[in-house]
């Protein structure tokens, strides 16, 4: 598993308990898997379908940085499903783990379309005709 994005864990995302509210978490893993399946299936049009069972491990506090990582797992034919983990840069101790994070590739009027994508790309060749320079 690749961890690209980091995030500062600042006083606005802390909980009651002065750790890392797991929303705020939720929030940060969502969006950088919703970032890995417009690259894998190269549309930009991709919407969350399904997540399985979110085990917080640990937490983190104010000042700590904390790493997402993601890998896909399995194509469908219009959909994208992927693994997802965060940890603490300074321990490398998880914290959160999720099997199954699945995003459905749309057409233009929002419907699931076939992506025709079965393996990963680790090159920027799929990114959307209308983001390209």
């Amino acid at each position: 598993m690749n961890f690209y994005t980091r995030k500062w864990v600042r006083p606005e995302d802390l909980n009651a308990n002065g750790t890392l509210f797991g929303g705020s978490l939720l929030r940060w893993i969502d969006e950088e898997a919703a970032v890995y399946a417009i690259i894998q299936l190269g549309n930009g049009k991709v919407v969350t379908k399904y997540m399985s069972e979110i085990v917080f491990v640990s937490s983190a506090r104010e000042g700590d940085i904390v790493e997402i990582g993601l890998v896909a797992t399995r194509f469908g034919r219009t959909s994208l499903t992927m693994r997802a983990e965060a940890r603490n840069l300074f321990t490398h101790r998880s914290i959160l783990t999720i099997d199954e994070v699945v995003f459905v590739n749309l057409d233009e009027d929002g419907n699931p379309a076939p992506h025709g994508y079965t393996d990963i790309t680790y090159a920027r060749d799929r990114v959307p005709a209308a983001h390209r320079a």
